[in-house]
């Protein structure tokens, strides 16, 4: 279990990678061979892990935003 955790992790990592490269080559920037790679191994994922990397980053996002949000106007705040 603790191996894909990691594995997860990682396919988060690789996505922004891949997706700061893309944006990159989109603005017709030079890439390095670090963001070509990443590119490539993004395309090469399996279609159920990038769905797993990309719910994952959609969940911990709107998690962080909940928790915030809660903190910051929840009931303990006085008005």
């Amino acid at each position: 279990m603790a191996d894909e955790s990691a594995e997860i992790f990682d396919d988060l990592y690789l996505g922004l990678r891949a997706g700061g490269a893309v944006r990159k080559r989109r603005r017709g920037e030079p890439l390095s061979s670090e963001e070509e790679e990443a590119i490539g191994r993004w395309q090469r994922l399996s279609t159920w892990r990038k769905a797993l990397a990309i719910g994952g980053f959609a969940l911990g996002t709107f998690g962080l935003g909940f928790t915030l949000g809660g903190l910051i106007f929840g009931r303990w705040r006085k008005a």
